[in-house]
């Protein structure tokens, strides 16, 4: 199984939009709330250069934003 973590905040449309993508196709991910756990926010700036949410790690690799064709080729890669 792949592993999916999804980087959020409470109001952000896209991000709402990329977990019921998620759900959609049945994908299992772990949701990481940054505005709940705002030392992880400098993390992922740290790590990503970005700061927008969602940020997506797919077993090591990074989709930012809401890109579902990304999303779909990092989980079909072995």
């Amino acid at each position: 199984m792949k592993g999916v973590t999804v980087y959020t905040t409470n109001r952000c449309p896209y991000c709402v939009m990329l977990k019921n993508f998620l759900n959609e196709f049945q994908i299992t991910f772990k949701e990481v709330n940054v505005e709940d756990k705002p030392e992880l926010m400098q993390q992922l700036v740290n790590t990503t250069g970005q700061m927008g949410v969602p940020q997506t790690n797919i077993n090591g690799k990074w989709v930012i934003g809401f890109d579902p064709n990304e999303i779909m080729s990092l989980m079909n890669k072995v």
